[in-house]
């Protein structure tokens, strides 16, 4: 008989789980009262109608069908397809994530090759990095006038700290004979930093990168409830005002899924910078 791999019986150990979770999930819930199955006097007094609870699985389920088989509808300000919302915030997650890479990285290159230039940021580093996003937010509403931009400026606030930071680290990691035999061939600063630093410190760059991504994701969701309009964060928020608890939890596990794929993408990036000395 063949044994199983580990990933074959990691895979069986998941779903298990899984099974065994919704199971417990879908018996925990109790059964309401058909209107067919209510009294008269229920019928009169409305005691018996169906109360506001955590649904089960199954409906959940029969909400995602509905949802994804048609992602991209559009009624109105207040009723669009969750393909659409999810859009949107992939637009400002992505926006705000790679006009923090323009600054993080050079300015990282430039904190790691020059002491002088670490020891001249690091307090303002060390300053601004513990601030919550959300905090800015009320500021960049107040000075840009524009819940689009201001929810940017808050994905962009709080993806650049990671990536400056391990950019820094990494180059300021890479090993000093490698840089003396660049100096010995006469190469110049730019280019030692493309041909021997950089490739070096990907690793750690791209590590900075993966953890921003998911730092982003996990803000804009709650920026865009304070902001409102549209995205996945404003959905879920409206969606409770509804009080629509299904689709809040079919909501959350949409937001769980984009955020893996997002973090999936960086992690294959990972692996292929990856090098062994």
């Amino acid at each position: 008989m063949e044994t199983l791999s580990e990933n074959k019986k990691a895979a069986l150990l998941s779903v298990l789980l899984l099974l065994v979770g919704l199971f417990v999930w879908e018996m925990s819930i109790p059964a309401q009262k058909t209107v067919e199955a209510l009294t008269e006097y229920e019928r009169l007094t409305g005691t018996g109608q169906p109360k506001a609870g955590v649904p089960p699985p199954s409906q959940v389920v029969a909400k995602a069908w509905e949802q994804l088989s048609n992602p991209f509808y559009d009624a109105g300000p207040n009723d669009k397809g969750i393909g659409i919302q999810i859009g949107y915030s992939i637009y400002r997650v992505l926006v705000g994530y790679l006009l923090a890479a323009l600054i993080a990285i050079p300015l990282g290159f430039l904190i790691g090759m020059s002491r002088v230039a670490h020891k001249a940021l690091n307090p303002f580093i060390q300053v601004l990095r513990p601030i919550s996003p959300l905090a800015w937010m009320p500021l960049a509403l107040f000075v840009i006038q524009d819940s689009e931009a201001s929810a940017i400026f808050v994905i962009f606030i709080c993806s650049i700290w990671p990536m400056l930071i391990n950019t820094a680290f990494g180059v300021a990691g890479v090993r000093e004979d490698w840089v003396n035999v660049a100096r010995t061939h006469e190469l110049g600063p730019l280019k030692t930093a493309f041909t021997v630093i950089l490739p070096a410190a990907a690793p750690t760059i791209v590590t900075g990168m993966r953890i921003s991504i998911g730092i982003a994701w996990l803000v804009i969701v709650a920026a865009e409830m304070l902001v409102g309009g549209t995205g996945i964060g404003y959905y879920v928020w409206n969606e409770w005002n509804n009080l629509d608890l299904t689709s809040v939890i079919f909501s959350i596990l949409m937001i769980g899924v984009v955020g893996m794929l997002l973090d999936a993408a960086l992690g294959l990036l990972q692996r292929r910078v990856a090098y062994v000395e």
